[in-house]
Formats: C-alpha cells, structure tokens, sequence
C-alpha cells in the first residue's frame, strides 16, 4: 500500500509543479492536466540532478523543497521545448 501512496505523492507534486512552470513559461493555455504532471515528474528528475551537481540535495520526497526542485527542473524542460519548437 505505500508504493500507491507514492505514486500519488509523484502524480501530486508532478501536477502542481507542471502548472506552475506553465504558467511560469506562457505554456498554460497548450497544456492540459496529464501534459501538466509528465512535465512536472520530468522536471523533478532534471532539477533533482541539476541541484545533485550543485551540490544540492535534489527530490526528497512529499514536501516543499522537492516541489520548488521540480518547478525549477519543469520549467527548464519547457524552456528547452519551447526553443526547439521556435526552430522547427
């Protein structure tokens, strides 16, 4: 039963943090709901490593550092999107 509690947490932070990296980079109006949590999971795991290199401590769990990680990372993936859609 924790492995579904965890799912949850990822599906919750990846949620949120997707949201606000949308709405950070004008990307909200193109994304919806399930666009908004890949995002945001993705982003936990480039923010979790960009902080690993800075020394940081990266994703830890249900709580707010990790979600400011993930925001961080989310909203690097999408500038990276959005360049690379700019191009095309």
């Amino acid at each position: 039963m924790e492995w579904l509690l965890w799912i949850i947490g990822w599906l919750i932070i990846g949620a949120v943090a997707g949201w606000i990296a949308s709405k950070i980079t004008g990307n909200d109006s193109r994304m919806g709901p399930v666009a908004n949590i890949v995002v945001g999971i993705i982003g936990a795991f480039i923010g979790g490593i960009i902080m690993s290199l800075l020394g940081g401590s990266g994703f830890t769990g249900f709580n707010l550092w990790s979600l400011i990680v993930a925001i961080v990372g989310a909203v690097i993936l999408l500038w990276i999107v959005n360049a690379i859609r700019r191009n095309h």
